[in-house]
């Protein structure tokens, strides 16, 4: 007898593509978004969707949406505006249908003051909005992201699992960790690489 499917179901069978708008190439960010045409450039041998048409009835992810350039800016807002997108190299532009997610570290409200942001375009995306408390105002979860990142890494490096000492816990639950939860899983992962035990860093490091 054939299974009702619910919506669960349809979730797991959409594609969610998560993109990190810091990492964006310049002369690429454009294509690499919206995609492009057969020769619309060097090196343009082929016809790519991009992300947004890749992520069709599904979701994308804009890690780091405040590190975007303007000039991508305005046309992501015409993305979500139009609910479509112009491909490097075609003339007509072609129906989306995506759902958007962002995130930032930086406050959007003060990069829109200082000129950086687009005013429209933090609009258009903050239709709801969650604020995730730094790390350091939540230190009883380190214990748990430990737990977890020493089991990825011990796993993807094929080492054994680091279990902290009670005191190298409360060191870690201590510290304020600037750079939150990446920065936590930076210095467990780096410990795997160099097969030591995870410490926290000196303030100078911390702070770059």
């Amino acid at each position: 007898q054939p299974r009702s499917r619910g919506l669960g179901d349809v979730y797991k069978r959409q594609a969610f593509i998560p993109v990190n708008c810091a990492a964006l190439t310049p002369s690429l960010a454009e294509s690499q978004l919206f995609g492009h045409e057969k020769g619309a450039f060097t090196g343009a041998n082929g016809r790519s969707l991009g992300i947004f048409r890749a992520a069709e009835g599904g979701m994308v992810f804009l890690d780091e949406i405040g590190e975007m350039q303007p000039e991508l800016q305005a046309k992501l807002l015409r993305v979500l505006q139009q609910r479509e997108v112009l491909p490097v190299g075609a003339n007509e532009p072609e129906p989306v249908d995506v759902q958007v997610v962002a995130a930032t570290n930086r406050d959007l409200e003060k990069e829109v003051e200082k000129g950086t942001f687009r005013e429209d375009l933090y609009y258009r995306l903050n239709m709801i909005e969650l604020r995730v408390p730094a790390l350091r105002e939540r230190a009883e979860d380190i214990p748990t992201y430990i737990e977890f990142f020493a089991s990825k890494f011990a796993d993807r490096y094929r080492l054994p699992k680091w279990a902290p000492s009670s005191e190298a816990l409360a060191e870690f639950c201590s510290f304020d960790w600037p750079g939150n939860v990446r920065q936590l899983e930076h210095v467990i992962e780096q410990a795997y690489v160099l097969q030591m035990e995870p410490k926290v860093p000196t303030r100078k490091t911390a702070e770059g």
